[in-house]
């Protein structure tokens, strides 16, 4: 789950990273005593590991005093490996210009779906999912496609347990939700209407490489049209299966 570390370890490092680890995308800025709170950290440690993070950058101050990422862990993140990012951006883009509706890739991260990038434009439907934003797997289109793909004792497991309701629209019963997962592997698709936003609907389609999924490929739309879904699924998968190439590509 996101969030800070619940109990972290003895050493400064664990407290530095307990610390960092305490910003997500539903707190991406937080005030010294909720940084302490939610990261375990004693507010006095905190208080000295935070002034030594903002001497380097790793944090930074917003104008009302509060504490966020800094440039310096923007610019070390700029060095992870993003073979895929790198690769399904472009196409993502092409999706977006297609369609103008909101384009957004995923991937699973626990128990949840990590947005790890997201094509929009200021006329599309507003959206909950952001870059760097988690959610549930089960009321997202993109969790749907995700989750059926998984190898079957993961997705059991996960409907083990209790689901998550964001909307009255939530499907949360295991048996439906096996069935639903099914019919997604079937058409290679996963749809959902209003299950984690009201007033959205959407389309995912998995990206397979390899053997395995390795992300899923969203397009969100007000519900009002969801009508409009059956046309943008050919070029979702389109999209998708371009990604999947590119992916595997040398």
């Amino acid at each position: 789950m996101s969030g800070g570390a619940r109990r972290p370890g003895q050493t400064v490092t664990s407290k530095v990273l307990a610390i960092l680890g305490a910003f997500d995308a539903a707190h991406p800025r937080l005030t010294l005593t909720d940084l302490a709170r939610r990261s375990g950290v004693p507010l006095s440690t905190a208080h000295r590991l935070v002034a030594e993070l903002e001497e380097w950058q790793a944090l930074s101050r917003t104008p009302d005093g509060r504490l966020r990422v800094g440039l310096r862990l923007w610019e070390l993140g700029q060095l992870a490996p993003g073979s895929l990012l790198g690769r399904a951006h472009p196409w993502l883009q092409e999706l977006f210009a297609a369609t103008g509706e909101n384009v957004h890739l995923a991937v699973r991260d626990g128990l949840e779906v990590l947005y790890v990038d997201k094509v929009y434009g200021r006329r599309a439907v507003p959206i909950v999912s952001r870059t760097g934003g988690r959610l549930p797997m089960h009321p997202t289109g993109v969790g749907k496609a995700l989750l059926a793909f998984e190898p079957e004792w993961f997705a059991q497991a996960y409907l083990a347990r209790k689901l998550e309701r964001p909307t009255p629209h939530t499907v949360t019963e295991p048996g439906r939700l096996a069935r639903e997962l099914a019919a997604v592997r079937e058409r290679g698709y996963a749809l959902t209407h209003e299950e984690m936003t009201l007033g959205s609907c959407s389309a995912a389609a998995p990206i397979l490489a390899g053997g395995r999924v390795v992300a899923a490929l969203g397009i969100v739309l007000a519900s009002r049209r969801s009508r409009e879904l059956p046309r943008l699924v050919d070029p979702l998968l389109e999209t998708a299966a371009q990604i999947a190439r590119a992916y595997e590509g040398p």
